[in-house]
């Protein structure tokens, strides 16, 4: 899928998006969120934030900024971060070409994003390029196990990836390409661990070309 058709697709969605996923899925982002701390972790990154279905459960933090690829998503997520009374900044941009200088956040969230991009290597090659050193990535998301066969998920993955998700994602695989990231947690989320909450952390400065 690419960019544009992603913003197509998730503008069409934005109106019933929450209805979709937000009681789904309300658990397993508080339970995700709840591995920031507030003490070290005060500049965040909601990289594909959506509409914003993290934002009430964030503990207070310094500084948030919400990016999302969708304007209508943004727009959505603009009004909840007024209702929940949460300063964030919140910008319209491409997790595989972030807008922000290197080593800007202390902590970057990928909620069901690396699933849904067409490039999910490269969404995780910017987070680890924004994240400071011994910074921390939050993922929770849909992955297959590496060598896991499972043919119902790869039969919808034809019919989904073309206009709205991935169900073929190995994790391993993505993560081989970031080897300045270390993985510190890894363990089920939901749906008998097809979807995980991983911990990654930074721990190698990036390679300047």
């Amino acid at each position: 899928m690419s960019t544009s058709l992603q913003r197509r697709t998730y503008s069409i969605l934005a109106p019933w998006y929450d209805r979709l996923i937000e009681a789904a899925t309300r658990q397993a982002r508080m339970a995700s969120l709840a591995r920031l701390n507030p003490d070290r972790d005060g500049d965040l990154l909601l990289c594909g934030a959506g509409s914003g279905l993290d934002i009430p459960h964030l503990p207070p933090l310094s500084a948030v900024t919400a990016l999302d690829v969708t304007p209508a998503m943004i727009r959505q997520a603009s009004r909840r971060a007024a209702r929940s009374r949460r300063n964030v900044s919140l910008t319209v941009g491409d997790a595989t070409a972030l807008p922000f200088a290197a080593e800007t956040f202390d902590v970057v969230v990928l909620h069901l994003i690396l699933a849904v991009i067409p490039r999910p290597d490269l969404a995780l090659a910017e987070a680890a390029r924004v994240v400071r050193l011994d910074g921390r990535l939050l993922i929770l998301d849909k992955f297959l196990k590496p060598g896991e066969r499972a043919p119902v998920r790869r039969f919808a993955n034809r019919l989904l990836s073309p206009f709205l998700t991935r169900m073929d994602v190995v994790f391993e695989e993505v993560l081989s390409t970031a080897p300045c990231l270390q993985v510190t947690e890894d363990r089920p989320a939901l749906l008998g661990g097809w979807f995980r909450f991983i911990t990654l952390e930074k721990k190698t400065p990036l390679e300047r070309t």
